[in-house]
Protein backbone atom coordinates (compact mmCIF):
# COMPACT_ATOMS: atom_id res chain seq x y z
CA UNK A 1 0.00 0.00 0.00
CA UNK A 2 1.40 3.20 -0.74
CA UNK A 3 1.76 6.63 1.38
CA UNK A 4 -1.01 8.54 0.40
CA UNK A 5 -4.32 6.60 0.04
CA UNK A 6 -7.20 9.04 -1.01
CA UNK A 7 -7.96 12.57 -1.12
CA UNK A 8 -10.63 13.71 1.35
CA UNK A 9 -12.94 15.32 -0.58
CA UNK A 10 -15.58 17.23 1.68
CA UNK A 11 -17.63 20.45 2.86
CA UNK A 12 -15.27 21.26 5.16
CA UNK A 13 -11.94 20.60 3.32
CA UNK A 14 -13.50 22.46 0.12
CA UNK A 15 -14.37 25.39 1.99
CA UNK A 16 -10.63 25.15 3.25
CA UNK A 17 -9.22 24.97 -0.62
CA UNK A 18 -11.57 27.96 -1.38
CA UNK A 19 -10.38 29.88 1.28
CA UNK A 20 -6.31 29.12 0.50
CA UNK A 21 -6.36 27.92 -2.94
CA UNK A 22 -3.08 25.90 -2.24
CA UNK A 23 -4.42 23.93 0.27
CA UNK A 24 -5.33 20.30 -0.19
CA UNK A 25 -6.67 17.33 2.53
CA UNK A 26 -5.35 13.62 2.23
CA UNK A 27 -5.97 10.54 4.00
CA UNK A 28 -2.38 8.90 4.25
CA UNK A 29 -0.57 5.87 5.79
CA UNK A 30 -0.37 5.98 9.61
CA UNK A 31 3.19 5.23 9.51
CA UNK A 32 4.03 8.10 6.77
CA UNK A 33 6.39 10.75 8.24
CA UNK A 34 6.21 14.36 6.78
CA UNK A 35 9.01 13.98 4.65
CA UNK A 36 7.45 10.88 2.78
CA UNK A 37 4.11 12.51 2.37
CA UNK A 38 5.67 15.30 0.86
CA UNK A 39 7.85 13.55 -1.60
CA UNK A 40 4.58 11.02 -2.57
CA UNK A 41 2.75 14.45 -3.69
CA UNK A 42 5.14 15.76 -5.20
CA UNK A 43 6.02 12.74 -7.71
CA UNK A 44 2.06 11.77 -8.00
CA UNK A 45 1.05 15.54 -8.89
CA UNK A 46 4.24 16.94 -10.04
CA UNK A 47 3.95 20.25 -7.65
CA UNK A 48 5.93 21.96 -5.41
CA UNK A 49 5.18 21.07 -1.74
CA UNK A 50 5.64 24.21 0.77
CA UNK A 51 4.93 22.51 4.29
CA UNK A 52 3.07 19.44 5.27
CA UNK A 53 0.57 19.02 8.55
CA UNK A 54 -0.69 15.97 9.93
CA UNK A 55 -3.60 15.14 12.32
CA UNK A 56 -3.97 11.40 13.91
CA UNK A 57 -7.27 10.04 14.41
CA UNK A 58 -8.17 7.35 16.90
CA UNK A 59 -10.50 4.67 16.33
CA UNK A 60 -13.86 5.16 18.14
CA UNK A 61 -16.04 2.94 19.45
CA UNK A 62 -19.78 2.26 17.90
CA UNK A 63 -22.87 0.46 19.38
CA UNK A 64 -26.02 0.44 17.43
CA UNK A 65 -29.53 -1.52 18.38
CA UNK A 66 -30.94 -4.19 15.93
CA UNK A 67 -33.57 -6.77 15.67
CA UNK A 68 -30.98 -9.63 17.05
CA UNK A 69 -29.62 -7.39 19.80
CA UNK A 70 -26.69 -5.04 20.51
CA UNK A 71 -24.43 -4.83 18.09
CA UNK A 72 -20.59 -2.93 18.92
CA UNK A 73 -17.89 -2.40 16.67
CA UNK A 74 -15.05 -0.34 16.11
CA UNK A 75 -14.39 2.70 13.13
CA UNK A 76 -10.60 2.44 12.32
CA UNK A 77 -8.26 4.99 13.08
CA UNK A 78 -6.28 7.06 10.44
CA UNK A 79 -3.84 9.96 9.10
CA UNK A 80 -4.87 12.75 7.31
CA UNK A 81 -1.81 15.06 6.13
CA UNK A 82 -3.21 18.77 5.28
CA UNK A 83 -0.47 19.70 2.38
CA UNK A 84 0.06 23.34 1.71
CA UNK A 85 1.66 24.08 -1.98
CA UNK A 86 3.89 26.43 -3.41
CA UNK A 87 2.17 29.88 -4.29
CA UNK A 88 0.39 29.46 -7.50
CA UNK A 89 0.29 25.96 -7.85
CA UNK A 90 -2.79 23.42 -7.74
CA UNK A 91 -4.23 20.22 -7.86
CA UNK A 92 -6.77 19.28 -10.39
CA UNK A 93 -8.86 16.30 -8.63
CA UNK A 94 -11.64 16.07 -11.29
CA UNK A 95 -8.93 16.32 -14.54
CA UNK A 96 -9.78 12.50 -15.12
CA UNK A 97 -13.02 12.96 -15.03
Amino acid sequence: MGIIIKPVITEKTTALTEKTAERFVFRVSPDANKIEIKKAIEALYNVKVESVNTVNYSGKRKARYTKSGLIRGKVAAFKKAVVTLEKGQTIDFYANI
